[in-house]
């Protein structure tokens, strides 16, 4: 795949996923080998049911998560991107009980794609930026 078609990859999963909340479109886009090396990710499964446990927890504790990707560049097989995540904490996140606020985090990742398909991802998530959360940007 070019890299044009990378980039086509990710905003497509961003799309059917997170804005439709379709989470059992992930296996078309989760390869079945797929690694999360993020610390937030550490024992989840591998491979797409890691991914569906993982984004359905995001979704349960922010329904109207909504992401919007500001810089995405790609080369070779590997997409770096910047985006920002808008959403209302009204369920559970992990430890954190609900909060009714509302929140702003700046997340940069990298993905390895495979076969059309995310077979890694590398990211850092701030949670103490979450569990101190006053109406600041919070950056993930």
């Amino acid at each position: 795949m070019s890299t044009e078609d990378n980039k086509t990859l990710m905003r497509r999963f961003f799309e059917e996923v997170y804005t439709k909340k379709n989470l059992a479109a992930i296996g078309e886009f989760i390869a079945p080998n797929h690694i999360d090396h993020a610390v937030s990710a550490a024992g989840s499964p591998a491979g797409p049911e890691g991914s569906r446990q993982l984004i359905g927890m995001m979704l349960a504790a922010f329904p109207d998560l909504h992401y919007t990707v500001e810089d995405m560049i790609a080369e070779g097989d590997k997409i770096a991107f910047r985006m920002t995540m808008r959403g209302t904490q009204q369920g559970a996140f992990g430890s954190i009980p609900p909060t009714g606020k509302q929140v702003e985090v700046l997340t940069v990742n990298i993905v390895r794609i495979d076969g059309g398909k995310i077979a890694e991802e590398w990211g850092i998530n701030d949670r103490l930026c979450m569990i101190l959360h006053t109406g600041k940007v919070c950056i993930i």
